[in-house]
């Protein structure tokens, strides 16, 4: 079953209703070689996804290469391409934090940079590597005090007197058809409305089975200022696709125990309606009205097998109707009907 499409901004970046997050391609958390990202894009493409959602900091640009290599293939029209600004890429082959997570990275090094000039450089160096002439939507990366701490107020007013200055100019000219932000904080985007028109906003791992604290007007604020949404993190970093095992991860750490009793619940509910959790975790956010795309961060050929069936597996109304009785979704949330597609 082909997957649907949404238009985001008035230059039409049209974007596919199941998104490749392609972190992996730049060896998050394990090295995967080139014929193997290949096989993982063509997956992707067979399947019906044509929307890829990348980053300069994924695997210090290798992410990009990789990406850009294989869509080169594939007529421009057909496809919708994300990255980000936010993060230049200098050259060093030592030691960097992030190394820890892009494993056998690019010799490069991300630095914060959120200028004028920075992002103008950023965008050109993207380009590069991605092999196009356009990028269909220009993110600004990892804004808000999770990422920056003391230094946040500093840095966002850097990105909405300069960065964000750029990204405005880079739609006019049309080398970027869309703008918006890429975060894991809604807050920071309630923050930067009032800074720009923008076109959307990805929000990683805010709305979920297990949170929807959105719902509680930043989501009708969006759609007031006819923003779109992007999801990525529909499985808060692991555990609604793992379960309660005794390392799942959430938010990028170690779970806590408060919150695996509620995915054992949530679990319980789903093998008595018979439902794959991670079915269900990327269903319920695709629900919402004012979401265009779910993005999933895939690492092998079977893994995007695997998520191609649970977006579009049939869930029962019952089923969700059981996790609002059971208290486990707000009433007010959005409920799936029939297949995602």
């Amino acid at each position: 079953m082909a997957l649907g499409s949404h238009r985001i901004g008035e230059a039409g970046a049209n974007v596919s209703s199941l998104g490749l997050g392609c972190a992996p391609l730049g060896n998050l958390y394990r090295a995967i070689t080139d014929t193997n990202a290949t096989s993982l894009l063509a997956k992707a493409w067979q399947g019906g996804i044509r929307y890829f959602d990348t980053a300069p900091l994924y695997g210090f640009g290798l992410s990009e290469r990789r990406l850009g290599q294989f869509l080169k293939q594939h007529p421009r029209e057909e496809f919708a391409v994300s990255t980000k600004v936010g993060r230049r890429l200098t050259k060093n082959i030592g030691w960097h934090p992030q190394r820890e997570f892009f494993i056998d990275a690019d010799p490069l090094e991300p630095i914060d940079d959120y200028s004028y000039e920075g992002v103008l450089a950023s965008v050109d160096e993207s380009l590069e590597r991605l092999q196009l002439t356009s990028i269909d939507i220009l993110l600004m990366h990892d804004i808000g005090e999770a990422t920056h701490g003391a230094m946040h107020e500093k840095v966002f007013e850097e990105a909405m007197s300069g960065g964000l200055r750029a990204m405005i100019e880079l739609r006019e000219q049309g080398t970027v058809k869309a703008i918006g932000i890429g975060v894991n904080e809604w807050q920071v985007c309630d923050l930067a409305m009032a800074h720009a028109d923008w076109d959307c906003f990805l929000l990683a791992g805010r709305y979920t089975l297990l949170e929807q604290e959105p719902l509680n007007g930043f989501f009708d604020r969006c759609a007031e200022n006819n923003i779109d949404l992007i999801l990525g993190g529909v499985f808060n970093s692991g555990i609604l696709a793992t379960g309660t095992a005794s390392d799942a991860k959430y938010d990028y750490g170690a779970a806590p125990a408060s919150l695996k009793a509620r995915v054992q619940a949530l679990n319980e509910v789903c093998l008595t309606h018979g439902v794959v959790m991670p079915a269900a975790a990327m269903q319920f956010p695709a629900a919402h009205p004012g979401i265009a795309s779910i993005v999933a961060g895939l690492g092998t050929p079977s893994e995007v097998a695997v998520a191609l069936e649970n977006f579009q597996a049939p869930i029962a109304l019952e089923f969700w109707i059981d996790l609002k009785k059971a208290g486990l979704l707000p009433e007010k949330a959005p409920t799936p009907i029939g297949v995602h597609a």
